[in-house]
């Protein structure tokens, strides 16, 4: 019997190197490096395996030989999953979903399975038996729809394996890739030889067949998705679905997408029955309000091809410790303090001494640059107890000197403004290049500097 063996891997890249070292020479990461024990047989072959070991010679072929066509896509009913995959699930396509305990991973997956008409679908589970998934089947109220949809509850991919041949299904979905161990690796599942060798073997078979594979991932506590960082290299996709507990809607966003867009975003909302789709996120992310409160602003984002109107609230108040408090909920706190610093340095606006509140409305997390001007609008309202029309909102970047600077893509933010029945919206006079504003029933006011701004608002 052969020698067992032992190696070191990086927790963080899945570097491997024989000895323990303090600082892994791939990722520059401290403390990383886990034992684990290794078996590598001579010669094993595959777990999955179309042609046997050596029978077919891959030779280079010349671009303008290869003969492409459009893959055909599996378009699901659900369009929001639809939009975020760039237009349905990609034969052959390896698609990793990652996301907190408890946001609803598998009810989202089980949901898509159960609604596929006239597709043989294999749930593998590895966490679940299967009475819990007959019973949120159940109570989703799809069970009459799910007619094909087969369930195993299984860990080794061996077994896993075995199962696929007999039943031949056309999409397989893993719940969980951490809980999958190979029998070719001595090391228990979860590490990081075990999720590698699982994936690889699963990217294999989805290859070969032009199978769809969709494996659901835990994430660390700093948010990562756990495992090698090979792992998300090895996959088509990575989509991450995330949300706040203390609210209904959930976020599914695409990280990483070979086949489409990787800035798109699909929102849905949990309810008692699974998840409802929102197509029209701009209305849920707007508070309908009786009254006009300070501190109050609209701005039109853009996420991925999806322009979205979403509130800025904010809140000044005088600081009643030493420090002043700076806080953020789903903006940058880094880029609210620059901005600060543009009204206290441009505006004379003496925020220096004040305690500054800024959320984001509806647990979303903004990255676009185009809510600047919202933001310190909010802020100044607040901070002047002067409340801004709830008929206005905001599309520009606000640069350092305090100019209004473009944003791309303008004619879908003034759209869509126009669409919830804005009656004015603040652009940058540098988009008006090629813009034609007599499309258009609302009023677009053009501005140059945050001057012109407040003294149009504020007076």
């Amino acid at each position: 019997m052969a020698k067992t063996k032992s190696a070191y891997f990086c927790q963080s890249c899945g570097y491997e190197s024989a000895k323990w070292l303090g600082k892994c020479p791939s990722c520059n990461q401290w403390n990383t490096f886990v034992e684990e024990v290794i078996q590598k047989p001579g010669n094993a072959a595959p777990d999955w395996k179309v042609s046997p070991s050596g029978s077919r010679v891959t030779r280079p072929t010349a671009i303008h030989e290869i003969v492409y066509t459009e893959e055909n896509r599996l378009v699901t009913p659900d369009s929001e999953f639809n939009r975020v995959l760039g237009g349905g699930i990609v034969p052959g396509s390896l698609v990793l979903i990652g996301g907190e305990p408890g946001i609803g991973k598998s009810t989202l997956m089980l949901q898509l399975t159960l609604n596929l008409p006239n597709l043989r679908v294999l749930y593998v589970s590895g966490e679940e038996s299967e009475h819990q998934i007959k019973m949120r089947a159940e109570r989703l109220s799809s069970g009459s729809a799910g007619g094909d949809v087969y369930i195993l509850t299984e860990t080794s991919t061996q077994n896993i394996f075995k199962q696929i041949e007999a039943l031949e299904p056309q999409l397989v979905i893993v719940d969980s890739i951490q809980t999958l161990y190979s029998a070719h690796i001595e090391s228990t599942p979860g590490s990081v030889s075990q999720v590698r060798e699982c994936t690889a073997e699963l990217l294999r078979f989805a290859k070969e067949t032009s199978t769809p594979v969709f494996l659901i991932g835990h994430i660390t506590k700093d948010g990562a998705i756990a495992g090698p960082k090979i792992l998300e290299h090895m996959v088509d996709t990575v989509l991450q679905f995330e949300g706040d507990r203390h609210h209904v809607y959930r976020i599914l966003r695409a990280v990483k997408n070979r086949f489409g867009s990787a800035s798109e975003l699909g929102i849905y909302e949990m309810q008692g029955n699974g998840l409802r789709e929102v197509s029209n996120p701009s209305e849920i992310l707007l508070s309908q309000r009786d009254e006009q409160l300070s501190g109050i602003t609209i701005s039109a984002m853009l996420e991925g091809a999806r322009p979205m109107l979403i509130e800025t609230q904010a809140l000044v108040s005088s600081s009643a410790y030493g420090t002043p408090q700076r806080s953020a909920t789903g903006f940058d706190t880094r880029r609210m303090n620059m901005l600060l610093a543009v009204l206290e340095k441009r505006c004379g606006f003496r925020l220096s001494a004040k305690d500054v509140f800024l959320n984001i409305a509806g647990g979303l997390r903004v990255e676009d640059p185009a809510v600047d001007l919202g933001i310190i609008v909010a802020i100044i309202s607040s901070h002047e107890d002067i409340p801004v029309s709830s008929k206005i909102c905001f599309a520009s970047e606000v640069g350092l000197s305090g100019e209004i600077r473009a944003v791309n893509r303008i004619e879908q933010r003034i759209a869509e403004a126009q669409k919830l029945g804005f009656e004015q919206i603040y652009i940058s006079k540098y988009n008006q290049k090629g813009l034609d504003t007599s499309r258009y029933t609302i009023e677009i006011k053009s501005v140059s500097k945050i001057e012109e701004v407040f003294g149009s608002l504020f007076g």
